[in-house]
C-alpha cells in the first residue's frame, strides 16, 4: 500500500493527475469494449446505417425475381392464402418460363382449407355420387407437391418463440459440417419451428428459415444463415437456395475461437459474423425485380423476367404484414430482404464485420488515447484542436477507405469515443486550472481596478493593452443637489460626512449595478455610469431610464429613514436630492490612459451631452432628463415630457431634452395624459409666437398639476414670455434657437 501510494505521488508530480485520471479512463473504455453493452453496439450499427446510406450497393445483375402477392394479385385471386392448385399453376408456369430455383416466402403449415374431401365433407346439400367423387379427387395439397417434385423448389420455414408440440423431427433437413471450434454457443436458437404438412416437405428440393429477426431498433442489418430451431440445425432461406442451385449435399461451417467465420458451399464461399450471421449490403429498393404473381398466372408476364433466375415467392401487401425496415429503406417487404441477401452474395458484394475487428478497435484506441495523454498537455490550444481533427479524420477516413473499397465493416466510433473522452478530460482540467488562476487575477487586482474590468482581464488577459471601440451606448451621470451646504454641516465631522457619502452612493451604484449598468467613476457625490459595454444589453436605454427611477425611489427611502434618525438625534435634516441626466448616442469605449495606468472608460459628444443634461435638472425642476435618443427608445415604457430646445457646446443643432416623469403606471394615468396634453399645447403657442395663447395653456397646466411638479418649468417658460412681450424677438427669430439656455 505504502508503494502504491509512493507511486501515485511519483505519477502526480511527473504527469499531473489529469493524465492518471485519463489512464484510468481508457482502461474503463477498454473493458466497455470487451463487454460491448447494448448501447455501444447501436452506436456501431448506426454508423453502419450511415455507410450504407451515403454508399449503398449499385446493383450490376439483377440474378433474382420477386413474384409479388400484391394488391393486384389479391383482387383477382382473393385473400391469402390460395388454394394450392393455384399455387401449383404458379409454380408450372415459373418452371416453363426457366426460373433456376423457386422459394416461397411463406410456410403452410396444415393442409389446405379448399381440398375436395374436405368439401366433400363440409358442404351441404351433396348428393352421395358427387361426394364420392370428391373423395376420389387428389387433394389440392398433393397438387401442389407433384409440382414442387417436378421442379427445383425451396419451402420455408420459421421460427418460433414457443416450442411446437408434436415436431415431426423424421422429415427431411440439410445436413451440416463444421471445421474449428465448437459452434453451437454462437448459434442463434429460436425455442420453435414451424414448418410445412409433411407432403410438401418431402417434395421439395429445400427446407430454409425465413424468419428475420430485427434488432434493438427495429432495423434488419444482417440475417442470420445457420441457426438452431427446437432442436435442429436449420439453415436460412437464403442459404438454402444457393445450397440447392450449386448442388452442395452438405453445408461447411468454418469457426474459430472468436466464433463462426464463413459459409462454404460448392464453389462458394461468404464471411459471417461470429454468430452466423451475413451483414446485408443493401441497394435501393428495385421495383424493376418485382413481378406480380396475377401476371405470371395468366401467362402475360415477359420470359426476361423470369429465364435464368432465382425466383422469391412473397408478398407487398401492406394488410400481410411483411415490411421491415432496412438502414436504406423504412419499409421494405421482408422476401426483398432474402433477394438484397442472395444479390449481394451472388454478385460479390457483401459487406462483412471480421473476427479480428473487436482487435483492431481496441488497439486503435488504446494506442490513440495514450498518444493523447502523452502528448496534448503540452500542445497550445490551436495544435492541439488541430491534431484531434487529424486524429478524427484519420479514423473517419480509415474505416470508410476500408468499407468502400474491401466492403470491411470496422468501426471508428469506438476508438473515437475513447480518445474524445480522454481529450474532453484534459480540457476540463485545463479549463479548472484556469479558473483557478482567474481566481488569482481577481484576489490581486480586485481592490484597485473596477470589477467589470478585473472580469474583462481575467477573460481576456490580451486586453490588458490601450485602444477601443466604437459602439452606441447609453451614458447615465448623476449629482446630488446641494452638496455644499450638506457637506459644510459635517465640518466638524469629516468621518461623518463619508459615512453619508458611502450611504448615498451605495444605493444608488446598486441600482444601476442590478439594471447591468458598468461604473465608469465616482467623481466626489457624483457617479458616471454606461450600458451596453462592456458587454452587449439589447436594451440599454431601458435598463439605464429604469435603473435612474429606482435611484430616486432609493434615495427616497433614504430620506425617510434619515429623517427619523434626525428627529430621534435632535439634530438637523437636510434631504438629499439627485438629478440625473441620460443620454445615448454612439461613443468610444475602452482602455484609456497611459502605458503605466489606464482605466477602462468611455469618450464622445454623447458623454458631454449627457453630463450637460445632469445640469439642467436644476434648471427644469425634473430630476431625471433624457436626450431625445433616449426618450425615443423608451416612450412607451416612461412617462416622457418634452421639456426644451438646447444648444450643446461644439455642436451646429439643438437638442430636444425630455423629463422622465414615473415609470409607465404614471404613461397611462388620466393626469398625465391632461399635463402632456398642456404642455404640447404651451410649446405649440410659444414656438409660434403666440404668447397669450402660451400663457393660458401656462395656467391650465398650473390648475391641472396635482403633483408632478412642473410649476419650475411652466415659471420658466412664463419668465420668457414676459421678456419677450417687452422686448419682441427680431423677425428672423428661430422657436428653437430662441430656447437655448446657456
Amino acid at each position: 500500500m505504502r508503494r502504491l501510494k509512493a507511486m501515485r505521488r511519483w505519477f502526480s508530480r511527473k504527469f499531473g493527475y489529469a493524465r492518471l485520471i485519463c489512464l484510468v479512463l481508457l482502461i474503463g473504455f477498454a473493458g466497455l469494449r470487451v463487454v460491448d453493452p447494448a448501447p455501444v453496439q447501436e452506436l456501431r450499427s448506426r454508423t453502419f446505417d450511415t455507410f450504407q446510406v451515403i454508399d449503398p450497393r449499385v446493383k450490376t445483375a439483377r440474378p433474382v425475381a420477386i413474384v409479388d402477392i400484391d394488391e393486384k394479385s389479391l383482387a383477382k385471386f382473393g385473400q391469402w392464402p390460395w388454394p394450392r392448385t393455384v399455387l401449383a399453376d404458379l409454380i408450372i408456369n415459373l418452371t416453363n418460363l426457366g426460373a433456376v430455383a423457386i422459394a416461397f416466402d411463406s410456410v403452410f403449415s396444415e393442409p389446405d382449407r379448399l381440398n375436395p374431401d374436405v368439401a366433400a365433407e363440409t358442404m351441404r346439400y351433396l348428393d352421395e355420387v358427387t361426394r364420392a367423387r370428391l373423395r376420389s379427387l387428389p387433394s389440392n395439397d398433393q397438387v401442389l407437391a407433384d409440382a414442387i417434385r417436378r421442379s427445383r423448389v425451396v419451402v420455408g420455414e420459421t421460427g418460433l418463440e414457443s416450442v411446437t408440440p408434436q415436431l415431426d423431427k423424421d422429415l427431411p433437413v440439410t445436413g451440416f459440417a463444421s471445421v474449428g471450434e465448437d459452434i453451437d454457443p454462437f448459434l442463434f436458437e429460436f425455442p420453435g419451428l414451424l414448418r410445412n404438412i409433411p407432403v410438401l416437405e418431402k417434395a421439395a428440393a429445400g427446407r430454409g428459415v425465413f424468419t428475420i429477426v430485427p434488432e434493438r431498433d427495429g432495423i434488419i442489418r444482417r440475417v442470420p444463415t445457420v441457426l438452431r430451431a427446437q432442436g435442429i440445425m436449420m439453415p436460412a432461406l437464403s442459404l438454402e437456395i444457393l445450397r440447392v442451385i450449386t448442388g452442395t449435399p452438405t453445408v461447411l461451417i468454418k469457426s474459430d475461437k472468436a466464433g463462426i467465420k464463413s459459409i462454404r458451399l460448392r464453389g462458394l464461399e461468404f464471411p459471417t459474423d461470429k454468430n452466423g450471421q451475413v451483414w446485408i449490403h443493401f441497394a435501393r429498393q428495385d421495383p424493376s425485380i418485382y413481378v406480380p404473381a396475377a401476371d405470371v398466372l395468366d401467362a402475360s408476364v415477359p420470359i426476361d423476367k423470369i429465364k435464368g433466375k432465382l425466383v422469391l415467392i412473397g408478398t407487398s401487401a401492406v394488410g400481410l404484414h411483411d415490411i421491415k425496415t432496412t438502414p436504406v429503406s423504412p419499409a421494405m417487404p421482408g422476401v426483398e430482404v432474402h433477394a438484397q441477401v442472395l444479390e449481394s452474395l451472388l454478385t460479390g458484394a457483401a459487406v462483412s464485420q471480421p473476427n479480428y475487428a473487436i482487435a483492431v478497435e481496441f488497439f486503435a484506441a488504446l494506442i490513440l488515447g495514450l498518444l493523447v495523454i502523452v502528448f496534448a498537455p503540452g500542445l497550445g490550444p490551436v495544435t492541439l484542436v488541430l491534431v484531434g481533427a487529424l486524429f478524427a479524420s484519420a479514423l473517419i477516413g480509415t474505416s470508410w477507405f476500408l468499407y468502400q473499397h474491401y466492403r470491411l465493416l470496422l468501426d471508428f466510433t469506438y476508438p473515437l469515443l475513447s480518445t474524445t473522452a480522454i481529450y474532453l478530460t484534459l480540457i476540463f482540467s485545463s479549463f479548472v486550472r484556469e479558473q483557478a488562476q482567474r481566481r488569482q487575477i481577481r484576489s490581486a487586482f480586485g481592490q484597485y481596478l473596477s470589477p467589470a474590468l478585473v472580469e474583462q482581464l481575467a477573460q481576456s488577459p490580451e486586453k490588458l493593452v490601450l485602444g477601443g471601440e466604437e459602439r452606441e451606448m447609453t451614458i447615465l451621470f448623476s449629482d446630488v443637489r446641494g452638496f455644499t451646504t450638506i457637506s459644510e454641516s459635517y465640518k466638524n465631522d469629516p468621518q461623518g460626512l463619508t459615512r453619508l457619502m458611502n450611504r448615498f452612493l451605495t444605493p444608488l451604484t446598486n441600482a444601476i449595478l442590478a439594471r447591468k449598468g458598468t461604473i465608469d467613476k465616482y467623481m466626489g457625490d457624483a457617479i458616471m455610469a454606461f450600458w451596453n459595454a462592456p458587454l452587449d444589453d439589447a436594451e440599454h436605454q431601458l435598463n439605464a431610464c429604469s435603473a435612474a427611477v429606482d435611484m430616486l425611489e432609493r434615495i427616497d427611502e433614504l430620506n425617510k429613514l434619515r429623517d427619523q434618525e434626525a428627529k430621534e438625534g435632535g439634530h438637523v435634516y437636510i434631504p438629499l436630492n439627485v438629478g440625473v441626466g441620460i443620454n445615448t448616442g454612439t461613443c468610444v469605449v475602452g482602455n484609456m490612459g497611459s502605458d503605466q495606468r489606464f482605466d477602462y472608460s468611455v469618450l464622445g459628444d454623447s458623454v458631454n451631452l449627457a453630463s450637460r443634461l445632469e445640469g439642467q435638472t436644476k434648471e427644469y425642476g425634473f430630476p431625471i432628463i433624457v436626450g431625445s435618443r433616449t426618450a425615443l427608445a423608451v416612450k412607451d415604457k416612461f412617462a416622457i415630457l418634452e421639456l426644451d430646445f438646447i444648444m450643446v457646446k461644439g455642436k451646429q443643432e439643438p437638442e430636444v431634452i425630455y423629463a422622465i416623469a414615473g415609470r409607465e403606471d404614471v404613461a397611462y394615468s388620466e393626469r398625465f395624459q391632461r399635463l402632456r396634453n398642456l404642455t404640447i399645447e404651451m410649446l405649440a403657442a410659444y414656438r409660434g409666437r403666440n404668447w397669450d395663447g402660451a400663457l393660458e395653456a401656462i395656467e391650465r397646466g398650473r390648475k391641472c398639476d396635482e403633483g408632478h411638479d412642473v410649476e419650475r418649468l411652466f415659471s420658466l417658460y412664463e419668465g420668457r414670455i414676459r421678456n419677450y412681450q417687452k422686448n419682441p424677438p427680431p423677425e428672423d427669430w428661430n422657436g428653437a434657437y430662441a430656447l437655448l439656455t446657456k
